[in-house]
């Protein structure tokens, strides 16, 4: 049964975890794939060009803006970050589903021009717990860790007109109430009726 391709948005505070659970669900769900993003920031230890994100140049990312080549894109905490427009289209046409994780610039942007995406929000259980994940990441400097809690509390205010919130206290109950969205989102009737109605007389 031929079915277009789900695209899942999640955002989340930085340090809450969606990065981690987006590792996760793409471990236990077959045709689901991450979307790589496009970004102008560093390489953080252990990451792969192609595989985490496009590292790109400023002046590469101008380009790719004036070409019309991103579906969306959004300067975060002084870095620019853009999601491929093909690459939505293509996972869409060829029946894969897509996971990208990206700030709430950019999924409100994709959900004006994109439709059919599903958009969920990763809540750290409090403040206090979201500074304790940033600093033990150590890859932040302290400067850099003031502004991310200091933006939090205007991401936050953003979860409200999101699909679903997942609150990230303990990892592996926020795994298992992500992997019951993709599963029910897989099934919802919209999604399925085109197909299904060649088989059945729905």
């Amino acid at each position: 049964m031929k079915r277009e391709g789900v695209l899942y948005v999640i955002s989340a505070p930085s340090g809450a975890g969606k990065t981690s659970l987006c590792k996760e669900i793409i471990d236990i769900f077959p045709n689901l794939r991450h979307s790589v993003s496009h970004t102008t920031r560093p390489p953080r230890t252990g990451e792969v060009h192609g595989r985490d994100y496009f590292f790109v140049g400023k002046e590469e990312f101008n380009r790719m803006v004036e070409a019309g080549e991103f579906a969306e894109w959004a300067e975060v905490h002084g870095n620019l970050y853009g999601t491929s427009l093909a690459t939505l289209k293509e996972s869409r046409t060829d029946g894969i589903d897509l996971i990208l994780d990206i700030d709430c610039q950019g999924a409100r942007q994709l959900k004006g021009r994109f439709e059919g995406g599903v958009y969920i929000f990763v809540l750290p259980p409090n403040i206090e717990e979201l500074r304790r994940r940033l600093d033990h990441r150590s890859s932040d400097s302290p400067e850099v860790i003031e502004r991310r809690i200091n933006n939090a509390a205007g991401e936050i205010k953003e979860a409200r007109w999101y699909d679903y919130i997942i609150v990230n206290d303990r990892f592996s109950e926020a795994v298992e109430q992500l992997k019951s969205v993709l599963i029910a989102e897989r099934c919802r009737t919209t999604r399925l009726i085109q197909g299904l109605s060649a088989t059945f007389e729905i």
